[in-house]
C-alpha cells in the first residue's frame, strides 16, 4: 500500500501522515496503544558511496520519523567504494560516515568493501552507530571495535540484531588480503546459529546480512527462529514477500536501486504476527533535507575530479569493453605482451559516449590497486586464471593481448571445463613458453602463481589508465570482446 502511494509521493506522504495522526487521536487509548505495536525499519544495502541521494533519503527518514519516532535505520553493508568524492577524501569514506550519522543510522553490517583502503579503524571511531558482525574477530592491535549483535528497545519490545559478512573460498571477505591484517573470520552460518539465544531473549530477531541472496535463503532454512533477514552483497532487487518458511528476506539493487520499509507487527505476548516489506524509489522522493544537501555539496566540491582526460568516440556498453581498455592500458605502460583484469575490479557497468573525466576512471577502478608484472608460461597463465575465478565462468578475467575460448561443463554451464588461449591473430599460445603478463596486485594476491613471480611496480592502476587515455585522446571499444564461451 505504502509503495503504491509513493507513485505520487508528496501528496501520498502528507495524506498518510495526516490520516494516521487523526485516526490515532480519535480512537480509544487501548486501540491506539495497539497501533504502536508495529516495529518499523528502513533498510539500505550496497550504497557504494552514492552520496548524491542522501538529501532525499534524509527527507524520507524525517517523514517516517514524524509518524514513528522509533523508526530503526540499518545498512546491510558496502557503504563505501564507488565514488571518488567519498573514497579519495582525506579520511577515505568519511563523507559516507558523516552523512549516515546525520540521517541517524542505528547500525550497519560490515560489507567486504568496508575493508578497502586502511581507514576502517578511524571510521568506526567516527561513526555514531555500531558495526554489527558476528563472524569477524579483531586483535586489539587492529583497533576495529565491532559487536557481534546488538539489542534495541523499540516500543517496549526487545529487537535483537546479529550481523554476518560473506567469505570467499579463501575464507576471507572479498577484498585485498593486505587490508585484513589483525582480523580473523569464521563460518558465517555457524556464527549466526550461535546467536539463536536472541530469539529467546528478544521479541524480534533480525539478521543484518552481507552474505548474498542465495546464502540468505540457506540461513533462513537453517535458522527458522529469525523473523527477518536484511540482506546485501549480491545487489538482488527483491519484490516484497520473499520468504523461506516464515523468515522474511529483503534486499535491493546497489547504489540506491531502492530502499526497504519493513513493518513487523508484534502482539502483546512478544510474537511477530505479521511482516511486510515495501520497496521505495528514494531517488524520486520529492523532498530534500537542506542540511544534508549542503553536506553533499561540500563533499562534492572537488574540481580535480571533473578534469577531462579523453573522449569516447562510442559508448562503452559492457564491463568487458571497459576491462579490455584497462588491460590495454596495463600493456601500454609496461610493455607486457598480455594483461588480465578481474571483472569485480570494474565497478561501473557502462560509460557514455563523450568526455571521459578523472572521476570516471576513479569510479571505474576505486581500489587503489597497483600494477604487477609476471613472467609466466602459457600453462601458468591458464592456472592463474582458473584459480582466480575458482572455475566459475562469470568471474573469468578480462584479457588483453590474447583471446580466450572457454568451454563450459555440459551438466553445469556456470563452471569451466576447458580454456584455450590464442594470440590476437588466432595462433595458439605455447604452453611452455614464457610471456610477460601485466595485471593488478589484487589478482596476484588471490590467485595461485609461482612463488616470487609477481613484481609490484608501485604504480596505481588508475594512474596507468589515465595516462593511457590521455595518450590516446579518443578511444572506441564498442563491440570489443576477447572471451568466447561455448
Amino acid at each position: 500500500m505504502f509503495l503504491r502511494e509513493l507513485s505520487h509521493p508528496m501528496k501520498a506522504m502528507k495524506h498518510r501522515l495526516c490520516l494516521l495522526l487523526m485516526v490515532m487521536a480519535l480512537l480509544p487509548s487501548s486501540y491506539a496503544f495497539a497501533q504502536q505495536r508495529e516495529v518499523r525499519i528502513l533498510a539500505v544495502n550496497d550504497v557504494h558511496a552514492t552520496i548524491g541521494v542522501f538529501p532525499q533519503l534524509a527527507a524520507l527518514v524525517d517523514s517516517l520519523r514524524a509518524v514513528d519516532p522509533e523508526l530503526l535505520v540499518f545498512s546491510a553493508g558496502d557503504n563505501r567504494t564507488g565514488n571518488p568524492l567519498n573514497d579519495k577524501y582525506d579520511i577515505p569514506a568519511y563523507p559516507m560516515v558523516a552523512l549516515m550519522n546525520q540521517v541517524g543510522f542505528n547500525g550497519s553490517a560490515l560489507g567486504n568493501h568496508e575493508f578497502d583502503v586502511h581507514s576502517l579503524r578511524r571510521l568506526v571511531g567516527l561513526s555514531h552507530f555500531r558495526y554489527i558482525c558476528a563472524n569477524m574477530h579483531a586483535e586489539p592491535s587492529a583497533g576495529i571495535n565491532v559487536v557481534p549483535c546488538q539489542v534495541f528497545q523499540v516500543k517496549g519490545f526487545r529487537v535483537g540484531v546479529v550481523g554476518a559478512i560473506q567469505l570467499s573460498p579463501q575464507g576471507l571477505p572479498s577484498t585485498h588480503p593486505d587490508n585484513l591484517q589483525g582480523l580473523t573470520f569464521d563460518d558465517p552460518m555457524k556464527a549466526v546459529e550461535r546467536h539463536e539465544w536472541l530469539s529467546q531473549q528478544c521479541d524480534v530477531a533480525i539478521l543484518l546480512s552481507h552474505l548474498g541472496y542465495d546464502a540468505d535463503q540457506e540461513v533462513a532454512a537453517r535458522c527458522p527462529w529469525l523473523d527477518l533477514i536484511i540482506g546485501g552483497h549480491t545487489h538482488t532487487q527483491l519484490k516484497g514477500d520473499e520468504r523461506v518458511g516464515d523468515v522474511l528476506i529483503t534486499q535491493n539493487k546497489n547504489k540506491f536501486g531502492r530502499v526497504t520499509l519493513i513493518t513487523l507487527t508484534v502482539d502483546d505476548d512478544g510474537h511477530v504476527v505479521d511482516k511486510r516489506a515495501e520497496y521505495i524509489d528514494v531517488k524520486k522522493f520529492p523532498k530534500k533535507n537542506a542540511v544534508v544537501a549542503e553536506m553533499v555539496r561540500f563533499f562534492g566540491d572537488n574540481p580535480a575530479f571533473r578534469r577531462v582526460i579523453a573522449s569516447a568516440a562510442t559508448p562503452f556498453e559492457t564491463k568487458e569493453e571497459l576491462g579490455c581498455m584497462m588491460c590495454d592500458a596495463y600493456m601500454a605502460a609496461t610493455g607486457a605482451e598480455m594483461a588480465l583484469q578481474n571483472p569485480g575490479g570494474v565497478r561501473i557497468e557502462r560509460l557514455a559516449q563523450g568526455e571521459i573525466t578523472v572521476r570516471d576512471v576513479l569510479e571505474m577502478d576505486p581500489f587503489d590497486n597497483q600494477v604487477a608484472m609476471l613472467q609466466l608460461t602459457g600453462k601458468e597463465i591458464v592456472e592463474m586464471m582458473l584459480s582466480y575465478c575458482h572455475g566459475n565462468v562469470v568471474s573469468f578475467p578480462f584479457v588483453g593481448g590474447m583471446r580466450c575460448e572457454i568451454t563450459s561443463q555440459k551438466d553445469n554451464p556456470s563452471k569451466i571445463a576447458k580454456v584455450r588461449l590464442k594470440t590476437i591473430d588466432g595462433r595458439k599460445l605455447k604452453m611452455n613458453k614464457k610471456y610477460r603478463v601485466a595485471t593488478n596486485n589484487y589478482i596476484t594476491a588471490t590467485s595461485h602463481i609461482p612463488e616470487g613471480s609477481a613484481q609490484e611496480l608501485n604504480v596505481l592502476t588508475t594512474d596507468v589508465i589515465q595516462q593511457y587515455l590521455q595518450e590516446q585522446q579518443t578511444v572506441s571499444y564498442q563491440g570489443v570482446s576477447r572471451l568466447s564461451i561455448r
